[in-house]
C-alpha cells in the first residue's frame, strides 16, 4: 500500500514536480529516428514530461529538440520551415538553431542586437539504436550518455519501436518488474512443466544502474529439473527502464516508460543482438507477433488492438485456450495496466503480497531518491555511465552456482562489475 501523498509524488512528472525533476536528470528516449527522417522533412511533435516540444534534423544529421512555441508571438514551430541549419517560424520568419540561438529576425534592425537576447528553450539530443534520446535537466548536471550495449553495435543489430499507452508511466514499470504474473496472465505462453511455472523466491540488489530483481525457482526432486535453479534477473534501469530476461541465444530488450503527461505514456522497446545482425525470424516476430513490439497506428502510435476495441479479445479462445483471449504478451500487459480503476492507480487501496517485493523496493528507491533531491542530494545513477552496460539473465544452471556467477557469465564483459552501487 502506498499513501495518497506518495502516490502523487511518484506519478506526477510535469515541469516543477519532484518526480519530473528526477526524470530530467537522466537521458530519456523521446522519439524514433525514423519519425524525424531526413533534414528536408518537416518538424515532428514530441510531447514528454508535460512539455510540448519539436524535433527536427539538420543537414549535418544532428538533431534539434526545442520548445514548440516561438518566443516572439508564441506561434507553433511545428508549422516551421526546416532550412537544414535551423528552424524558421513561418509567422514572422525568426530562425533558430538546434541550440535555441536566434539566427535571424527579418523585421528587426541588425543594429539593435535584439536576436542576441532571444533564446528558444532547447535540449541536448543524440541518437542510439534508432531512438532519439534527450537530456532535459539542468545544464550543469548533464551526465555522460549511459554506456548501453546497444549504443555500441551496428544499427542492423538493433530494432526499436514505441507505443502510446493510456495510463500513468508507473503502472507500466510495475508490470515489467512483476515476474509473478507471467505464469498467470501469460499462462498459454508458458510451456507446461517448465520451471518458469514454479513460484519464485526473490532477492533484490542495489546497483549502479538502479536495482537488480532476482527471481529464483528451484527444480523439485524427481523432476527433469532436479538439482537445477532457474534464474530470472531483471535489471531495473533508473528511473523507468527494465531489461526483459532473455536466454543467451535471444536478443536483449530494454523497455522504457516515458511520461507524456500524468495520464499517458510512451513505451519504448529497444532490442539488440551484440554479435550479429537481427535475423529474418527476429524481424518477423517483432513486426507481427505483438510480443514485445506492437503494431500501432503510424501517426498516433496507439496500438491497433486497444481499449477502444477491447484489445480484440476473443472470448472463445479465453474459454478454451488462453487466460486472456488477447493475442500477444505485450498486448496482455497493456490491457491490465490501462484498466486499473483509472489512468492513475489508487495504490492506497492495494493489498500487496510476498511476490510484490520488487514493486515495493522500486517504489521505496524512487521515493528515497526523490525526497533526497528535495533535500539537495543528487541521484548517483546518472553519473555512473559504465554501470548501464548490463544484460538481463534467464538461465537454468546447476544449484551449486551462485546468482552472482550466473549474472557475471551473461554480461558483456563477463564480470559482475555492473552490480557495484
Amino acid at each position: 500500500m502506498l499513501s495518497i501523498e506518495d502516490n502523487n509524488l511518484l506519478t506526477q512528472t510535469n515541469p516543477g514536480t519532484p518526480m519530473g525533476d528526477l526524470f530530467r536528470r537522466f537521458w530519456l528516449p523521446v522519439a524514433l529516428s525514423r519519425e524525424v527522417g531526413s533534414f528536408d522533412k518537416g518538424p515532428v511533435k514530441v510531447n514528454v514530461l508535460g512539455e510540448k516540444l519539436i524535433a527536427f534534423r539538420n543537414r549535418d544529421l544532428s538533431i534539434g529538440l526545442v520548445d514548440s512555441m516561438c518566443p516572439h508571438r508564441l506561434a507553433n514551430l511545428y508549422w516551421g520551415r526546416n532550412e537544414g541549419d535551423g528552424l524558421r517560424c513561418v509567422y514572422h520568419g525568426w530562425k533558430f538553431d538546434k541550440d535555441g540561438n536566434c539566427l535571424e529576425q527579418p523585421a528587426e534592425s541588425e543594429q539593435t542586437c535584439f536576436k542576441e537576447h532571444v533564446k528558444l528553450r532547447a535540449y541536448p539530443a543524440r541518437e542510439a539504436a534508432g531512438v532519439i534520446w534527450a537530456y532535459m535537466g539542468p545544464e550543469d548536471k548533464q551526465p555522460a550518455f549511459p554506456d548501453f550495449e546497444f549504443a555500441r553495435v551496428p544499427e542492423n543489430h538493433t530494432y526499436s519501436s514505441k507505443r502510446l499507452q493510456l495510463c500513468n508511466w508507473l503502472q507500466n514499470l510495475e508490470g515489467e518488474l512483476d515476474t509473478a504474473h507471467v505464469q498467470q496472465l501469460h499462462q498459454h505462453e508458458v510451456v507446461e512443466g517448465s520451471m518458469i511455472a514454479l513460484p519464485p523466491k526473490y532477492e533484490i540488489k542495489d546497483t549502479g544502474f538502479g536495482m537488480l530483481m532476482i527471481a529464483k525457482r528451484e527444480g523439485g526432486e524427481g523432476t527433469p529439473h532436479a538439482g537445477k535453479i532457474n534464474w530470472r534477473m531483471t535489471p531495473y534501469i533508473m528511473p523507468a527502464g527494465t531489461l526483459i530476461p532473455q536466454t543467451p541465444e535471444r536478443p536483449q530488450h530494454l523497455t522504457f516508460a516515458v511520461p507524456v503527461d500524468d495520464t499517458t505514456m510512451m513505451g519504448y522497446t529497444v532490442s539488440w543482438r551484440a554479435n550479429e545482425p537481427m535475423t529474418e525470424a527476429d524481424m518477423k516476430r517483432f513486426e507481427e507477433d505483438d510480443i514485445l513490439h506492437l503494431r500501432v497506428d503510424p501517426k498516433t502510435f496507439l496500438p491497433l488492438a486497444n481499449i477502444h476495441n477491447d484489445y480484440l479479445i476473443d472470448r472463445a479462445s479465453q474459454a478454451t485456450e488462453t487466460m486472456t483471449g488477447i493475442a500477444g504478451l505485450r498486448m496482455q500487459d497493456v490491457a491490465v495496466q490501462e484498466d486499473m480503476g483509472g489512468p492513475i492507480a489508487q495504490r492506497h487501496k492495494e493489498k500487496l503480497g510476498s511476490t510484490d517485493l520488487a514493486i515495493v523496493m522500486m517504489r521505496r528507491k524512487l521515493l528515497t531518491t526523490v525526497k533526497g533531491m528535495l533535500q539537495g542530494t543528487e541521484p548517483p545513477q546518472p553519473g555512473n555511465a559504465p554501470a548501464f552496460n548490463v544484460r538481463s539473465v534467464f538461465a537454468e544452471e546447476s544449484a551449486t552456482k551462485s546468482w552472482q556467477d550466473v549474472f557475471a557469465k551473461a554480461q558483456p564483459d563477463g564480470s559482475a562489475g555492473a552490480l557495484d552501487a
